[in-house]
């Protein structure tokens, strides 16, 4: 099985590729990645050497270089490649229609044409807006997003489904919940929270701190996403999520409680413009057709996920002093040397 993975550098996409390249023997994995601000080498240091593991630098809006290697075959495509921190959307959305519904049309067009048996379309589930203090999105709930983020994410889910209905091409769109975990990029809040912590520095907390989200270990995401790549529907979503609700205000006291640190850190700051109140999923659909369902309990995960950072301080300090594209340089001197040969 050969798959290209787009945005593997990334968070979720650099555990996806170990996920698959520790439970998948006969895999072999080639990742696009354009290396922006949260695209990090260092994530994928373990497996790069490997025979069955290739690094392509390069945009998924680059049509000529996507279809040159879909040109050779590959048994599917996932897509992670994605502008995420909605933060960053709402001072800026350009880059994030740009990447997210662009550079998925991109690879759907290419797709299309190259005749990939499977792509994955990974969405969020941010774009259907915020839910009330009761119920839970379904697959079947309307997109309603109200971040540019989380707009640009919901086009790119609109034109996967059009492909798939106007000319049959087999994707399938997934749509989890907040992940955690380690590798996360520091700007995003459970390693904001634990690196400032750390630091005995401030937990910028928005607004009142009531805000819910479902919480999804990074593992148990990469194992739905192996299990719907092998038995999921074309044309269809599936909600994914850890069942774990938490309000962002119990989530700082649980990473300051693991740390041994003061509630006196938290700091409330003023709230994000449009933040959505709370998001719920419901993962039943997954569960009644495929089987999956999350492993990893929030209270184990995160304490897990506390001790990974406490004894990976150089790999977050980099990235919070800005010098980890100095390290690129200095370590991978020749980037181009991790291509492979595609023709």
């Amino acid at each position: 099985m050969r798959i290209l993975v787009t945005g593997g550098a990334g968070f979720i996409g650099s555990n996806f590729i170990r996920h698959l390249l520790a439970s998948e023997p006969d895999c072999t994995v080639v990742n696009l990645d354009k290396l922006t601000y949260a695209g990090n080498l260092e994530n994928l240091a373990d497996v790069e050497r490997g025979p069955r593991y290739h690094f392509v630098k390069g945009s998924i809006c680059d049509a000529e270089l996507v279809d040159e290697l879909l040109a050779t075959t590959f048994d599917a495509l996932v897509n992670f490649a994605a502008e995420s921190h909605v933060d960053r959307s709402i001072q800026d959305a350009t880059a994030f229609v740009e990447t997210n519904v662009l550079g998925t049309q991109t690879l759907l067009e290419a797709c299309r044409r190259r005749r990939v048996p499977r792509m994955l379309q990974v969405s969020t589930d941010e774009v259907y807006g915020s839910i009330g203090p009761v119920g839970r999105f379904t697959e079947e709930s309307p997109l309603a997003s109200n971040s540019p983020y989380a707009a640009s994410k919901a086009a790119a889910d609109l034109l996967a489904g059009a492909y798939f209905r106007t000319y049959g091409m087999p994707v399938i769109i997934t749509r989890s919940s907040n992940n955690y975990g380690p590798y996360q990029f520091p700007e995003k809040v459970i390693p904001l929270f634990i690196t400032n912590a750390l630091a005995d520095e401030s937990l910028p907390l928005y607004g009142d701190g009531l805000h819910v989200r479902d919480w999804l270990h990074v593992q148990d995401h990469c194992q739905a996403l192996a299990v719907i790549l092998r038995e999921g529907r074309p044309g269809e979503t599936y909600n994914i999520g850890g069942n774990c609700e938490r309000a962002n205000i119990d989530l700082a006291r649980l990473i300051l409680r693991a740390l041994g640190k003061p509630d006196s850190l938290i700091a409330h700051v003023t709230d994000r413009l449009g933040h959505d109140r709370r998001y719920a999923l419901d993962t039943g659909k997954l569960e009644r057709e495929l089987g999956w369902r999350p492993r990893i309990l929030f209270e184990v995960g995160l304490q897990e996920t506390v001790r990974w950072y406490e004894s990976h301080q150089a790999w977050w300090r980099r990235i919070k002093d800005g010098k980890y594209r100095e390290y690129y340089h200095k370590t991978y001197k020749d980037l181009s040397s991790f291509s492979p040969q595609f023709h």
